[in-house]
């Protein structure tokens, strides 16, 4: 096992027996019902498919993973040589290095790719998260504090602005 692959993960107060296949035919029904779920039964879900407590994140992402991982037991994850090769590349971007990975990360940025949206007047606003900077409109931008200005036209916090400014602070 690499510094990769190794989690810290908080184990269940009571392990819920994990469910090890799911028939294909149930996965579209499923994945459909992941929409109507209420946050407790995305946790219970999220008990029963993982043998873990479910991290303290929003819906979306509950959903998202927990789609992933009904179609990875019903249709199977990842080669074992591809899981390989995608460490192997990990291990030639930063070593291996945790804290080099955290600080070339930037722990206090969301993660590239990552959409934030804000209404403002009326007006939905996205903004997506780059590698160095993020793009609003089409185009790029340092900070979302100018980024929030052209929307507003005044001076703002851009991390107050779409909302992450307690997160940033406990990151």
């Amino acid at each position: 096992m690499t510094k990769r692959s190794i989690r810290n993960v908080q184990p269940a107060a009571a392990p819920a027996a994990v469910v090890t296949g799911i028939p294909p035919a149930s996965v579209l029904p499923r994945l459909a019902a992941l929409k109507t779920a209420d946050i407790a039964d995305l946790k219970r879900q999220w008990r029963e498919l993982c043998g873990t407590e479910p991290p303290p994140y929003n819906r979306k992402f509950l959903e998202s993973r927990l789609a992933y991982r009904i179609q990875e037991l019903a249709f199977g994850g990842l080669k074992p040589e591809t899981i390989a090769r995608l460490e192997a590349l990990g291990e030639q971007l930063d070593g291996g290095n945790v804290v080099l990975r955290r600080i070339r990360a930037g722990e206090d940025r969301p993660i590239a790719g990552t959409r934030l949206v804000r209404e403002y007047q009326g007006v939905q606003h996205t903004v997506t998260v780059l590698a160095d900077g993020f793009e609003y409109e089409g185009r790029p931008y340092r900070s979302l504090s100018a980024i929030a200005r052209a929307i507003t036209g005044t001076r703002w916090n851009g991390w107050s602005f779409f909302g992450l400014k307690n997160q940033r602070g406990q990151a």
